[in-house]
């Protein structure tokens, strides 16, 4: 299971909160795992140079066709700012079509709790997607 590790593009300022975000993507096929491991890596790159980055980690599963993101901002704008800005922008609409299931998770910590364990992101995102699937077939 190929982990890069986490990495603190912008350290913190002590005092401070930061938002958490973790993604699990499932893609649909096998054919789909390179192309998406690699446009994933290219979203890294940008990412390790994102003002208002905070922190990243990405984890991936090739042989499940999972991939997870997790990753620590300043704001929910320098979040917004980084998934609208190039290559992550294209990346989003080109691998659309490929996605069987996508998941997200934010929340607000302290800065000293920075990083966030994988086994806690993947908590919440267990229990998001569970809540998730409850609510779509909960009757409307």
């Amino acid at each position: 299971m190929p982990t890069l590790p986490w990495t603190t593009p912008n350290p913190p300022t002590p005092g401070t909160r930061a938002l958490v975000m973790a993604s699990r993507f499932e893609v649909r096929s096998m054919r789909d795992v390179p192309r998406f491991f690699l446009k994933s890596l290219s979203a890294w790159g940008q990412v390790k140079k994102a003002p208002g980055a905070f922190g990243a980690s990405l984890i991936a599963q090739p042989l499940k066709r999972t991939f997870y993101t997790l990753s620590a901002w300043e704001s929910r704008e320098a979040l917004s700012t980084y998934a609208g800005a190039e290559p992550h922008r294209s990346i989003m609409t080109g691998l659309r079509s490929t996605m069987r299931t996508a998941t997200f998770d934010f929340w607000d910590v302290p800065a000293e709790d920075l990083p966030i364990t994988w086994s806690d992101a993947r908590r919440r995102l267990r229990a998001k997607l569970a809540a998730d699937e409850a609510a779509a077939g909960s009757p409307g």
